[in-house]
């Protein structure tokens, strides 16, 4: 471990923790503005992707989606990912859709601005230590899926890999409960192995480029809870076969600033954001 990698390594967490925190605060604003207005479905979605438009550029990372459409354009939904790191969240900034919401352990609650800004623009908090207040939770999610036509964000593994292995850790069947009781379909989504950027360990924060798939979205109709089992295991199966495809994500300085369609995408965003309080 080179004294140059290391003090990389601090200098670009130390960037990253400022402008974590300064995009929380302007999720609580940007919450408080879109409740007030009526439109608290879209306090994530133009947090997340102030969130990727500042972290992408100043840390050098970018994030190229396959397959976006089949996401996009077949919504409401569950949604699924891989849970690896602390890049997730630049992750969610790319992707996350319109009227989409997540849960989040409920320690994250009592973070300054970022549980603010959580609590503010409708994250469902489950309790790890009481199984039933997390049912009751995940019951009131259901409700306003239903109700709203929302998108509801899930990781199945539960808590962040680490890993350096192309794998995937064992499902929760949360996600796969909800998506047969609300009969909506299962929209899997693989993220190529971070540890080659991100790497706590090892004192590694490299500048480069994540993949990201939006595989075909899996139907619930007609399915019952005596199916949860199987479906759990269907989706896993689909999605450790991506992560092993997609591999590693690309080590070295990410175009971020070109014409190329992940930009104009940001752009674009960035303009939709601005134009919802117009």
């Amino acid at each position: 471990m080179g004294f140059l990698q290391t003090s990389k390594f601090y200098l670009k967490t130390f960037v990253a923790v400022n402008v974590f925190f300064g995009c929380a605060i302007y999720g609580v604003v940007a919450s408080i503005v879109l409740t007030l207005i009526g439109k608290q479905h879209l306090c994530q979605w133009a947090t997340a992707r102030a969130f990727y438009g500042s972290f992408s550029r100043i840390l050098g990372i970018k994030i190229e989606v396959l397959n976006e459409e089949r996401l996009v354009n077949n919504l409401p939904g569950i949604l699924i990912g891989n849970h690896q790191s602390t890049l997730d969240i630049l992750i969610l900034g790319r992707i996350f859709p319109k009227g989409c919401t997540v849960t989040s352990k409920r320690s994250l609650q009592w973070i300054p601005f970022l549980g603010w800004f959580m609590t503010l623009s409708g994250t469902f908090f489950l309790d790890r230590s009481n199984r039933e207040k997390s049912i009751k939770t995940l019951n009131d999610a259901l409700s306003k899926l239903k109700s709203q036509s929302r998108s509801l964000w899930i990781f199945p593994e539960g808590t962040r890999s680490y890993t350096k292995e192309l794998t995937l850790g064992a499902f929760k069947k949360g996600a796969f409960h909800l998506a047969v009781d609300s009969q909506l379909p299962i929209f899997p989504i693989v993220v190529s192995n971070t540890s080659n950027l991100i790497n706590f360990k090892e004192k590694i924060f490299n500048s480069g480029t994540i993949l990201i798939n939006c595989l075909d979205q899996i139907p619930t109709e007609g399915l019952t809870k005596e199916d949860v089992g199987k479906l759990t295991e269907e989706a896993r199966s689909k999605m450790l076969e991506e992560v092993e495809a997609l591999g590693y994500s690309k080590v070295g300085v990410a175009k971020t600033n070109g014409s190329d369609d992940d930009d104009n995408a940001s752009v674009k965003s960035g303009t939709e954001v601005t134009a919802l309080l117009d």
